[in-house]
């Protein structure tokens, strides 16, 4: 089911996902690349990227809104939800905040009440196929509600 198609006030539809980022785009080695979950949680936890394909994963269709004013519809992320990756990981109940920390040095944080709504994901898959490197494969933050700066590339 495609997502509803409102435009924001001040976007503009395009067809292509523009490429921004720092400058910066991270090596991606399977062998190497390794997602962590630690600070106040009971249990940190490290993936391996063998071991974050294997999570449950969900499946997402939402349109992509960049604050440098466009935005693409109907694109279908596959990815395992932030929720699942937080209980393994047993946040702890005095945690309001989530940080996520980027290959190319960025970060960004959230509020765990907006990372747990069931369309947030890790996702590594785009419109069917691997999450390019450029666009922030292999694993991408994607909260939909927000603006794209804040579905943070290269996650580790």
């Amino acid at each position: 089911m495609a997502a509803e198609r409102l435009l924001p006030p001040g976007q503009r539809e395009v067809r292509k996902w523009p490429r921004l980022d720092l400058g910066i785009v991270p090596r991606f080695d399977p062998k190497e690349w390794d997602l962590r979950v630690d600070g106040s949680v009971d249990k940190p936890i490290r993936f391996t990227y063998d071991e974050f394909l294997r999570l449950p994963s969900a499946k997402v269709v939402s349109p992509f809104h960049c604050v440098t004013g466009w935005t693409t519809f109907d694109n279908e992320w596959v990815g395992a939800t932030v929720r699942e990756v937080a209980e393994r990981a047993q946040i702890r109940p005095t945690a309001r905040f989530a940080t996520f920390r980027c290959g190319d040095g960025y970060t960004t944080s959230h509020p765990l009440n907006v990372l747990y709504d069931s369309d947030v994901l890790l996702t590594y898959q785009w419109d069917g196929k691997p999450l390019p490197i450029e666009h922030g494969g292999p694993v991408r933050l994607l909260v939909p509600k927000r603006y794209a700066y804040k579905s943070a590339k290269w996650v580790r």
